[in-house]
């Protein structure tokens, strides 16, 4: 699968695209769960630190991370099933202020690793063309490509804030 165009997506969405150079998104999203893991469970002794009062603990990042992995997800899945409704964006703060992530942060990671696991064997499985469709979200034009590498960069661009943030 060839990686996305500057037309697949909005500017402001290449601050993820950008993260990933692979040209198999499916082949790096499985590689990335490793890193993934190692990294978030190496704050396993202090998931509700922040790295400033007002910003989101580790626990709150991991829960932000699969409620966005859903939401690139379900996009994904509707461009691809061509429904032609356009979709709403998502506040993320709003989002935050209507959850609670206080289970346990290998729960949360065990959530996570699983919304991406069903999102790959989703991905695997579409026609050449279907990654080819598009629809509109938040206002903007997507393609179904668009977002496959927009869910591993967008895990990539949160695992790079807590290396340089968090530590």
């Amino acid at each position: 699968m060839p990686r996305p165009l500057p037309t697949d997506y909005p500017d402001f969405y290449a601050r993820y695209v950008d993260l990933v150079p692979e040209e198999d998104v499916l082949t790096a999203m499985q590689a990335q769960a490793a890193t993934t893991r190692e990294r978030l469970l190496s704050f396993a002794d202090r998931p509700d630190h922040r790295y400033a009062p007002d910003k989101w603990s580790v626990r709150q990042m991991l829960g932000h991370m699969t409620d966005t992995e859903r939401v690139f997800g379900f996009r994904a899945l509707w461009f691809a099933r061509t429904d032609p409704s356009a979709l709403p964006g998502f506040e993320q703060d709003d989002w935050m202020q209507a959850s609670d992530f206080s289970a346990p942060l290998e729960d949360l990671l065990t959530e996570f690793e699983t919304v991406r696991r069903g999102h790959i064997l989703f991905l695997k499985h579409l026609s050449p063309d279907a990654w080819e469709r598009r629809g509109i979200a938040n206002g903007h034009s997507f393609s179904v490509r668009a977002y496959a590498y927009g869910m591993l960069g967008h895990e990539r661009a949160h695992l790079k804030l807590l290396e340089e943030r968090y530590r």
